[in-house]
């Protein structure tokens, strides 16, 4: 919930947070740079101290960070403070989404686990879609700071939350909830004596000692850009993520100057609207139509190798010659041929006063808008899912490593769309956004045609 709301809350003040520090909107954008970059990276420092020292340690850690940061946040009354307060409230925050996933892998069954996973992208997609209409709505009725102390208010009530109520749950120092906890591991509520009896912990066993953070732990997510068969499946997806974040970030100037008269403050937030609705609806409908097509595969595959319906092939250990890249990729084609076509053409829209002054013209580029994220997020949804394949033991790794390379593509393109859009248009600029996936396209011909021989290589 924290991460989306920090970062989307702030998009409908994006002109207001620029006149208030007398900066300009390109000044504003590279502070998204920031944050998205250190977003990206600090991952890699705080995963291994997650699977060490323990998720309750580096929650509480976290929310630390982030809850000083944002007070700093709140008081910035010049840019490079606002800057820097961005950054450290990036790195707070940026572990926070993997330690919840990491929570109900402890405690629920693998058989379960779905159910909770569902209820979790449900409360992810609600505080998606209501971050901009919060954060454009206190923007335009009181202060784009009164932001932040909402941030705050909500960073402490989770870290008391916390602190009061959530043990320890990593397996290696919890085991299945039997084992005694000590320190900083036990919630307050435990130490209150209001339970003179954990019933779940067994008298027998003796607390375990944290295990030790090695230096290897930092460098996994980057064992995987050394691999063919997964590289291609980290850069395409970030060079989509990262034209998506430029085209979300890039609202509100862009339709301010397109539709002086149409848009307010106040309406900023309800630009979003269409983007958001495209996120969630590619995010959701592609992991169901991903697994349709598992289901499928392993069907076929069981079949054309005589091997009885009862098998299990399971992810954990496919079978060299299963097709699992073309089984992931083959829905990618028409997805990338309408990223590129809606991508191209969203400029153009916004472009030329005689068509902005048409009656109902704002509704074209926000359907584009619209599609622009569906297929976004459905194109970054099948190569997580296949890295996550790819590299099933160490799963974390793998969305560190893909973080990171989003991270750092959607920085950069935020750090130049303004300038883009400045020099050669919105259209021009959006087209030229288009050519570059066009030229991305051989990173998936690649994976289609020799990555099952570079997996079964490696």
């Amino acid at each position: 919930m924290l991460p989306i709301l920090t970062f989307y809350s702030y998009l409908p003040g994006v002109i207001a947070i620029a006149t208030d520090l007398r900066v300009s909107i390109q000044a504003v954008n590279l502070s998204l740079t920031f944050f998205l970059i250190v977003q990206g990276i600090a991952p890699i420092f705080w995963q291994p101290f997650i699977d060490t020292l323990g998720r309750r340690t580096v929650y509480m850690c976290s929310l630390i960070v982030y809850i000083v940061t944002t007070i700093n946040l709140s008081l910035s009354w010049n840019y490079p403070m606002w800057l820097v307060s961005r950054g450290f409230q990036a790195a707070g925050v940026a572990s926070l989404a993997s330690i919840g996933c990491a929570v109900i892998q402890d405690i629920v069954p693998s058989a379960s686990r779905p159910r909770y996973v569902t209820i979790y992208q449900h409360v992810r997609n609600m505080t998606l879609f209501f971050s901009p209409i919060i954060g454009g709505l206190m923007t335009a009725s009181l202060d784009f700071r009164c932001v932040a102390i909402l941030l705050f208010a909500l960073g402490l009530t989770y870290l008391t939350t916390i602190l009061f109520f959530l043990p320890e749950t990593l397996r290696a120092i919890a085991g299945n909830g039997t084992v005694p906890l000590k320190g900083i591991h036990v919630p307050i509520i435990h130490r209150l004596k209001f339970l003179t009896l954990l019933q779940h912990e067994s008298p027998l066993l003796s607390p375990r000692a944290t295990p030790r953070v090695s230096a290897p732990n930092f460098l996994r997510p980057l064992l995987l850009l050394r691999e063919k068969d997964i590289v291609p499946n980290l850069l395409f997806p970030s060079i989509v993520y990262g034209i998506w974040i430029m085209v979300t970030v890039s609202t509100v100037p862009l339709f301010t100057t397109a539709f002086p008269n149409s848009f307010s403050p106040s309406t900023f937030s309800l630009l979003f609207l269409p983007n958001i609705l495209g996120t969630i609806a590619g995010t959701s409908l592609i992991g169901n139509l991903l697994a349709s097509d598992f289901s499928t595969a392993t069907t076929i595959y069981k079949d054309t190798n005589w091997l009885p319906s009862s098998i299990v092939i399971s992810k954990l250990s496919l079978p060299s010659d299963f097709p699992l890249e073309r089984t992931r990729l083959a829905r990618l084609p028409g997805l990338i041929i309408l990223f590129i076509i809606s991508t191209s053409f969203y400029g153009f829209t916004l472009m030329y006063p005689s068509l902005t002054t048409l009656p109902g013209w704002p509704t074209i580029p926000l359907l584009l808008q619209f599609l622009i994220a569906t297929t976004a997020h459905s194109i970054c949804g099948i190569h997580q899912t296949l890295v996550s394949d790819l590299w099933p033991l160490d799963a974390p790794a793998a969305s560190v490593a893909a973080n990171f390379v989003k991270g750092v593509f959607a920085g950069s393109g935020v750090a130049g769309i303004q300038w883009m859009v400045k020099v050669v248009e919105a259209g021009p600029a959006f087209l030229g956004l288009g050519f570059i996936v066009c030229m991305g396209v051989p990173l998936v011909v690649g994976e289609w045609v020799w990555g099952a021989a570079w997996r079964r290589e490696r």
